[in-house]
């Protein structure tokens, strides 16, 4: 999260290249996946980047990941830029300081050694409308990433024009979004949107508690930010230290408060609301996804009457509808698949190199609407509220992953047979993972092997991925045809007794024993 990676985005627009983006939090074999996908010519990365107090060597990261690329005869990468953000090195290339940087001559270049020789100046490269600006994988429901592709000028204008509508951007505010540049919010609203406005922002490396609580309130101080965009998982982390940090500073310059990355709780919305906008500040709850490009739920300020925990209504020429199992559509009140009737100039174009994908996962369920993959609520007022995903994915701290991800990662662990992973309540990051896994034959279940697992999950995916919760599950409950029911897996996890009809389970005991294992306490 430094400006070279704004600068690197902007260069790639501007000479007509795509740019793939990879969030510095994910494994290498992440980041080989996205980097064979997209096939890449080209990678630019840090030599590192603090977490909080923790160093990652993100060099050592991006080696790692070419090397598996070569492995699997699949690497297309000629170059790779290293910006010098933690390390200084002598003219040999010797580190000089702790991070021990990996070096490739024939691979590496410094990126302020490259820059010393640029000329100023660089003509753009005119493109179509229609022509591919970026891929950005997320994750797919069969646990393979997503390569959504979106294009120059749709993304662009809708992009700037939520920017301009949702935050009511005037040319003096001071914007922060705390986001990562490597999700689709930091594509959209702290690269593209502001700057198509001309809009000043706060660009942010670290996280909100170091080095001390109060981090977030002190540089809403520093800069006087109007507008803040931030995640509720973040605001329920600091809804726990109480009002006493946010008192040490002057937030009075706030005007404007937006969330995003997942529905926000109503205590949440009413602490963001009363202690951090100090009762004024209007709340603009954001839904959309990597897939739409910008807001396609969201309140306008000072425009729309607010209901904590609401998106609202739609932006501008976006026509929401709610279906049921059976493609019917719902009137006034009522609960089910939210989906779209009409493209907007921001919808992704398709899945980079299998547009097949693309049909399949939003448009087969419903022919002629597009799915968004979430459940919704209309109310009598015709308020759309989020109820959560419906397929097999998991929305952990605003980051969207599959089941099927993470249990294969599960399975990849020599003791384990088989896996199922569910989600479950979480105080801070909204749903956390709860896995089960049977073991092989004679294979003991204990805390050495959940550490191994935990470990696993992290060096295939990334620590965002790491299980909460690992039980062990002698068999899994399924259907005579063979299908794990995730729903009782789910009740199970939430300690849920009423599991209503059973009768589809092949060995009903099988839910008893499950009951009779289950994790209390986070593995």
């Amino acid at each position: 999260m430094i400006p070279e990676l704004v600068y690197t985005m902007l260069a790639c627009a501007r000479i007509g290249a795509v740019h793939c983006i990879v969030f510095a939090g994910f494994s290498s074999e992440s980041l080989c996946e996205r980097i064979v996908d997209a096939q890449s010519s080209v990678l630019v990365t840090a030599d590192g980047v603090y977490r909080g107090e923790k160093l990652i060597n993100l060099k050592q990261i991006a080696d790692e990941a070419l090397e598996k690329c070569r492995e699997k005869a699949s690497s297309s990468v000629t170059k790779c830029l290293v910006i010098k953000h933690h390390a200084l090195r002598t003219k040999s290339g010797a580190a000089c300081n702790k991070l021990q940087t990996p070096w490739d001559s024939d691979c590496d270049v410094w990126w302020d050694e490259v820059m010393r020789d640029s000329p100023e100046e660089c003509e753009p490269e005119w493109l179509d409308a229609e022509d591919p600006l970026f891929i950005l994988h997320t994750s797919g429901s069969t646990g393979k990433p997503k390569g959504v592709l979106h294009t120059v000028a749709g993304y662009l204008l809708y992009t700037s024009l939520t920017f301009k509508y949702v935050f009511d951007y005037h040319h003096d505010d001071v914007y922060w979004c705390t986001a990562d540049i490597g999700w689709i919010t930091g594509h959209s609203y702290i690269t593209y949107g502001p700057l198509a406005n001309g809009a000043t922002s706060v660009l942010f490396e670290g996280i909100p508690v170091h080095p001390h609580v109060g981090r977030f309130w002190e540089i809403i101080e520093k800069y006087k930010v109007t507008k803040f965009y931030t995640a509720p998982t973040a605001i329920r982390l600091l809804m726990k230290y109480g009002r006493e940090p946010l008192q040490k500073y002057d937030l009075s310059s706030l005007r404007i408060l937006g969330t995003v990355g997942e529905p926000i709780n109503p205590d949440a919305w009413q602490w963001f609301h009363e202690v951090v906008g100090q009762g004024r500040c209007p709340v603009v709850d954001t839904f959309w996804q990597t897939e739409t490009g910008g807001h396609v739920l969201t309140p306008l300020p000072a425009a729309t009457p607010l209901k904590p925990g609401s998106a609202t209504f739609p932006f501008f020429g976006v026509e929401p509808t709610i279906l049921n199992e059976h493609g019917e559509e719902l009137e006034g009140e009522g609960e089910g698949y939210l989906v779209f009737r009409r493209p907007w100039p921001g919808i992704m174009r398709t899945v980079y190199r299998n547009h097949e994908r693309f049909e399949n996962t939003y448009f087969k369920k419903f022919p002629g609407f597009y799915l968004t993959g979430d459940g919704c609520r209309r109310d009598k007022d015709g308020y759309y509220w989020i109820t959560g995903r419906i397929d097999d994915m998991l929305n952990v701290s605003g980051h969207l992953m599959s089941t099927a991800e993470v249990e294969a990662a599960l399975t990849e662990h020599p003791a384990v047979a088989e896996a199922a992973v569910v989600s479950r309540p979480h105080e801070v990051k909204g749903e956390c993972l709860y896995c089960f896994v049977t073991l092989k034959d004679s294979r003991e279940f204990n805390h050495k092997l959940v550490e191994e697992v935990k470990r696993l999950v992290r060096e295939k995916i990334g620590p965002i991925a790491t299980p909460d919760f690992i039980q062990n599950a002698p068999a899994l409950p399924k259907t005579r045809s063979g299908k794990i029911m995730r729903r009782i897996l789910r009740q199970i996890a939430r300690n849920e007794k009423d599991l209503g009809d059973l009768s589809t389970l092949a060995d009903p005991k099988v839910v008893e024993e499950l009951f009779s294992q289950r994790c209390e306490a986070a593995a």
